[in-house]
């Protein structure tokens, strides 16, 4: 039924999300900045350029070098000690027998950096983030690279996603998406099945 299977990342691999959000927050507290619960979750699933534009558009007089110092400093020291696999991860990637890649809104040295501190770099054949491509999720370009790179068909790729964007990138790039909600709920309008988890997502369609 299919060729290859392709995975976001943070919040759907790794449980990076959580971490990033209450990061966020502390930063804010400490330049003396109001937390918006409503504008840290809009910037779920979005690349860095995207949501520093949301950031500065909420908060006009933000120094946002300040903060992108204090966040990234604060998510690395975090996620050096603690970086925790998705339930059903690891099993569900140690099953999968055909070629995976990985689509991250992420930088590449990021993404790099997650995928080895998580023990799960080897299991992927390509890694795209970023850096390799001129349009970010939610436009299809990631996941249409993603399928050339894997030599196959994007109508024949599973994308598993957490995030409405991602969901809706891998849905305009032609592929069979599986959401498994991470933070915030959704209400499917982007994937073919939303999931509980990444081993029932991977049974529903009949992956193991």
């Amino acid at each position: 039924m299919f060729d290859a299977v392709i995975f976001d990342l943070d919040g759907t691999l790794i449980d990076t999300e959580s971490v990033a959000m209450r990061v966020g927050v502390e930063s804010f507290v400490q330049m003396g900045l109001p937390a918006d619960q409503a504008i840290f979750h809009s910037l779920i699933g979005k690349d860095a350029p995207t949501s520093n534009a949301i950031l500065c558009a909420a908060y006009p007089q933000l120094d946002l070098e300040e903060l992108n110092r204090l966040w990234r400093g604060g998510f690395e020291a975090a996620i050096a000690t603690d970086l925790p696999l998705k339930p059903g991860a690891r099993d569900l990637l140690d099953k999968i027998t055909l070629p995976m890649a990985i689509c991250t809104s992420s930088h590449r040295d990021s993404a790099h950096v997650k995928l080895d501190k998580a023990g799960i770099a080897a299991a992927f054949r390509h890694v795209v983030t970023l850096e390799d491509v001129q349009n970010a999720k939610p436009h299809p370009e990631p996941y249409l690279l993603a399928a050339a790179l894997l030599g196959a068909d994007p109508a024949r790729c599973l994308v598993f996603e957490d995030s409405e964007p991602g969901a809706e990138a891998a849905r305009a790039a032609g592929c069979t998406v599986i959401q498994v909600p991470d933070i915030l709920p959704t209400d499917g309008r982007h994937a073919h099945h939303v999931a509980r988890d990444l081993i029932n997502g991977a049974r529903l369609v009949g992956l193991i």
